[in-house]
This record gives C-alpha cells, sequence and structure tokens, in this order.
C-alpha cells in the first residue's frame, strides 16, 4: 500500500468559515472541527477560527493578542458556531469578543485585541534559544513511530492505535520534530522543564477565504500552537502521551503576536513548564523563525489527570 503524502489541508479546512446570520451578536460564522482519534476535538481549532472569524470583523487594523476560555468539549467533524460581538473599533486599537456555541450551548469564548500600530516606535525581541539541532537532524514523528515500532526491547504498557500513529505521523497538517525528544511512547531525553518542538507545514499554505495571506498565517500560529504547549509540563512530570489513563484538555489560553514572519518554513516552538498543581499544568511557548525572529508568545493552563 503506498502512502499518502501528508498535506496541510486539514488547517486550511478548519479555518474556512462560512458567513451566517447572527442569532446573539453582531456577526457569526460557522466552521467545522477536523478529525483527531481522541473523544473530543483538538482545541486548536476553535483558536485559529475563533482567530480567524474575529479577523474578518475587523478593518484596517492587525490582530495582536486572543485570551480564551475552553468551556465544554467539543464534537469532531461537526459544525460550531462563532458569534462576533463588536466591543469596540477606535483608531488605535479594536477589540472583539467571539463565542463558539455548539448544540445550542456556549463552548469557547475568547477576547481578541487588534492594533494599528505604531510606526517608528522602538522594538525589542527575545532570542530563540541556542544550540538547537537543525530540524533536518531530527525524526519526524512517523519515523520515530517506526522506529519504536520495530525495536527488539519490549515497549512499555500504553494505549498507541493505528488511527492514533496516522495522526501524529501526517494527520496535524504540520511536521513536528522534537528536541530533546517526542513523548509518544516514552518521555526521550531528560525530564526537563524546557523543550523545543520544529514546526512546519507539511505543504505550502494554500488562499483561505475571506483571509489575507497575512491573516492566514496568523490562524496557523494559532491552530498549530496548542498540539504541544503542554508537553513540557508531560515531560518534567515523566508522563508520555499513550500512558494509560493519562487525561489532558486545553483549559485556558493566551496568545500575542508580535510582529509578522513567513510560517510556510521551519519555525522554533520554544516551550517551558511554569507549575503543575491540583490536576492542572501551566506552560508557555515562544515561536521563532529559523532567522530567530521571536513572532508570537503562548501562554496556557491545561488539565492533566491521570489514573493513579
Amino acid at each position: 500500500m503506498t502512502r499518502t503524502e501528508p498535506t496541510s489541508a486539514a488547517f486550511a479546512a478548519a479555518v474556512t468559515l462560512k458567513p451566517a446570520e447572527p442569532e446573539h451578536f453582531d456577526r457569526a460564522f460557522t466552521a467545522t472541527t477536523q478529525p483527531c482519534p481522541w473523544p473530543k476535538a483538538y482545541g486548536g481549532d476553535m483558536v485559529a477560527q475563533a482567530a480567524a472569524a474575529a479577523i474578518r470583523s475587523v478593518e484596517d487594523k492587525t490582530l495582536h493578542s486572543m485570551h480564551s476560555y475552553f468551556l465544554r468539549p467539543v464534537d469532531i467533524g461537526a459544525e460550531v458556531r462563532y458569534e462576533v460581538e463588536l466591543l469596540r473599533d477606535g483608531r488605535g486599537y479594536a477589540t472583539r469578543q467571539v463565542r463558539g456555541f455548539q448544540n445550542g450551548k456556549p463552548v469557547y469564548v475568547c477576547l481578541a485585541n487588534f492594533a494599528a500600530g505604531e510606526p517608528g516606535s522602538r522594538e525589542y525581541a527575545m532570542q530563540p534559544p541556542a544550540d538547537v539541532p537543525d530540524p533536518e537532524s531530527l525524526p519526524t514523528a512517523g519515523s520515530y513511530l517506526r522506529d519504536t515500532a520495530s525495536r527488539p526491547t519490549p515497549q512499555p504498557p500504553h494505549t498507541m492505535t493505528d488511527a492514533v500513529r496516522e495522526y501524529w505521523d501526517g494527520g496535524r497538517s504540520f511536521d513536528m520534530r522534537h528536541v530533546p525528544g517526542p513523548l509518544y511512547l516514552t518521555v526521550e531525553g531528560e525530564r526537563t522543564p524546557h523543550q523545543a518542538v520544529w514546526v512546519r507545514p507539511f505543504d505550502r499554505l494554500k488562499p483561505v477565504d475571506g483571509l489575507t495571506d497575512a491573516q492566514r498565517d496568523l490562524a496557523a500560529l494559532a491552530y498549530v500552537c496548542d498540539f504541544t504547549i503542554l508537553e513540557p509540563v508531560l515531560r518534567v512530570l515523566g508522563l508520555p502521551w499513550t500512558l494509560p489513563g493519562l487525561v489532558t484538555a486545553s483549559l485556558d489560553h493566551a496568545m500575542w503576536f508580535h510582529r509578522p514572519g513567513p510560517v510556510d518554513g521551519w519555525l522554533l516552538y520554544a516551550q517551558e513548564a511554569i507549575a503543575a498543581e491540583s490536576g492542572r499544568g501551566l506552560a508557555t511557548g515562544r515561536f521563532f523563525t529559523a532567522a530567530g525572529v521571536h513572532l508570537a508568545t503562548v501562554v496556557q493552563e491545561g488539565l492533566i489527570r491521570t489514573a493513579s
């Protein structure tokens, strides 16, 4: 059987919105969550879809921050209705509230802020971590999983299925390569609170209706950021993704977009665990281009529940 080359089609489908008649607020759109092998939809779907909905309600300003709460689990492959409230339209800034509804109940809410920008202002940017291996020297998710499956030594118990393996291999729209190593079956590398993930779309991102290419790139960062943001917490706690009984979920999320930059090439997503307590973990992440330009910063708290 010939393996189909992975694409970024899932991301493009996720952020393709359909205008709808508002029921509660000023604007409305619908979007469909993408297939994944979990009991609930991927949280990055909601962040990226809400970003796209907010963007499509603002003119002449750029999204610079989002603050989100995930209220209820969302059905996979199902429609979510996003209602946008126009809270403020000022000369320099604009603010939107976006609420996602499914099955008649609110499932997601965020505030999104937009800025016109101030040319000539002073600038500063953090530098990326030093001495991170080149992404081409690291294994893809698929090659790592195939190599692990072929090892003669017994593997610890895990909940890996063919659907999960295929999803990690090519179903997420983005190639992801871990430093010091992935957490799919075991915690590869040291149990450090730091990790980095090289991220790149499997193919060149296609145009998305209703968004400029620059706006699509912001939505792409919002989409991909949630896949691995809790991993530094899992790493320091020694919890691989396939540990039986492990349950994770996004609780709240904040993201700041500092400056534009290309997202079709490799991005370094540098992450750090901040805290783990009472079944919750907090982590931060920063996106850098391969040239070291700091594009965006992420903070997320998530549920981390184990069987014991």
